[in-house]
């Protein structure tokens, strides 16, 4: 349930001098208990007092102003709206090109897919197009056949790529039936490196906090590996193999919390009052490798968009600061910029 505990006050701003991906520059920036780098408190009324808000600048995304945000929408389609126009409009704004792509990460599952639905009506009506950007997924299961209706592969065509008209040779998916993984993980990294980095890493999570294939107890440096899948998540995954354990995957390779981090910027979508209590962690309290969401607090560009269901188990206070902040996240997607002659 919400509470109305009190927040505690954020210590100044670091020295000069300091590391900048430290989160005391950011509206959630506190330090946990351990003096870690954490979320625990809000600036409240000491916003715009200065040192309190140097760098702070809402309406601006620097890369050398760390800040995160949180996006608050009342129901799972208008945040996978929103998503879909701020990706829209990033796109369009970098004005990719023959000789300048534009490199998106992207996940599967059950979240991404009201966002996918609404990229893919923006490309029909001419608005957005994919030509001149190359896509890297997340993660892939080991073992599934590329064309099993389960496999990532098949979801992404299924419900993304085929819609639009993205180049197949850029849309980039790990091979989970490749004869040396770890290569197959190596060369993945690689192509990340020379396509110039991850400009905008879009991506979801479990209920226990797992973004991709990183389940609790990663570590947040980690890279594109083969990971062997953990109980929870194999039972989780059994609703699509009809229930039958003996058919769901028990390792996968996905991209590291590490090379998310990597991306310029990220994006996370949340939704649901199943993952109220993840974001909770991710938002409120601090940096735990049990809680891998957790360490984009400190990454200097990250975005979560939420549905109101998943701020269940957010302090009232930290909701009510963020809602208020709406106006102003809103400057983002509105307008929703078009790729048509004249616009």
């Amino acid at each position: 349930m919400r509470t109305s505990r009190g927040l505690r006050r954020l210590p100044r701003a670091p020295r000069a001098g300091a590391h900048p991906g430290l989160r005391a520059w950011t509206p959630l920036a506190g330090r946990g208990r351990s003096g870690s780098p954490g979320a625990a408190g809000l600036r409240g009324s000491h916003a715009g007092s200065a040192g309190g808000s140097a760098g702070l600048n809402l309406l601006s995304w620097k890369p050398c102003v760390p800040t995160m945000r949180l996006v608050i929408l009342d129901n799972y389609d208008l945040a996978s709206e929103w998503a879909a126009k701020y990706i829209c409009n990033r796109i369009i704004q970098f004005k990719p090109g023959q000789d300048r792509y534009f490199t998106l990460g992207l996940p599967t599952g059950s979240t991404p897919l009201g966002c996918y639905k609404k990229l893919i009506e923006y490309h029909k009506n001419g608005d957005l197009s994919f030509k001149y950007v190359k896509t890297f997924n997340m993660d892939e299961y080991v073992g599934l056949p590329r064309n099993h209706p389960e496999s990532y592969h098949s979801y992404m065509w299924n419900n993304f790529f085929k819609h639009i008209d993205i180049d197949p040779n850029n849309a980039h998916i790990l091979d989970g039936n490749a004869t040396d993984l770890q290569a197959e993980c190596d060369a993945f990294e690689k192509k990340i490196k020379e396509a110039g980095g991850i400009d905008l890493f879009v991506g979801g999570i479990g209920p226990d906090g797992h973004i991709a294939f990183n389940e609790p107890g990663s570590s947040l440096v980690s890279r594109t590996r083969l990971k062997t899948l953990a109980m929870d998540t194999i039972l989780a995954n059994a609703k699509y193999f009809d229930g039958d354990l003996s058919k769901v995957p028990t390792m996968a390779l996905t991209v590291g919390v590490g090379t998310v981090m990597d991306a310029r910027e990220v994006m996370i979508l949340i939704t649901g009052a199943h993952k109220a209590f993840a974001l909770y962690k991710a938002i409120e309290e601090g940096v735990n490798h049990m809680w891998t969401v957790s360490a984009f607090q400190q990454h200097p560009r990250t975005i979560f968009v939420c549905d109101e269901d998943a701020t269940l188990e957010l302090r009232v206070k930290t909701v009510k600061y963020f809602k208020g902040l709406m106006h102003v996240h809103n400057k983002l997607v509105d307008p929703l910029y078009s790729m048509k002659e004249g616009n």
